[in-house]
């Protein structure tokens, strides 16, 4: 589980975004030149660069949204102890800890639209000619 250390989270997901983060050396790579048009297979190029890219998008809101119950859950539990101990200061400790990390993955969920909707963006600019996926 990598929800418990929000820094960790944070290094995975940065992993996994590694696509979106190099979209435009991705698509100029996959797409052929004028030139070069014949001698590669356009079409295909950009549908199997728009599978790595929706694998890559549901596969990382999984796990933020998997963190966010995750987070939520804990919050609760640490809420019904508080109520058990209303003057145990490390269980607010705790309680103020999770809801902020909690705060940082919904965050973190928000972040994850902007770079789908940049990384959809391009890749619709550059392959519109040769592949038109069915959103």
């Amino acid at each position: 589980m990598i929800c418990p250390d929000f820094l960790e989270f944070q290094d995975i997901i940065k992993k996994m975004r590694i696509l979106d983060d190099k979209i435009v050396y991705a698509l100029n790579t996959s797409l052929p030149t004028e030139s070069f048009q014949t001698k590669i297979d356009a079409t295909s190029a950009c549908q199997d660069l728009y599978e790595q890219i929706q694998k890559g998008h549901s596969e990382r809101e999984k796990v933020i949204k998997n963190c966010i119950i995750s987070s939520a859950d804990t919050v609760k539990n640490l809420k019904t102890a508080k109520e058990q101990k209303p003057d145990d200061i490390d269980l607010l400790r705790n309680i103020k800890a999770e809801q902020r990390k909690l705060r940082l993955l919904q965050t973190e969920l928000s972040v994850e639209e902007i770079i789908k909707e940049k990384t959809t963006k391009l890749f619709t600019e550059k392959c519109r000619n040769y592949f038109k996926p069915s959103y």
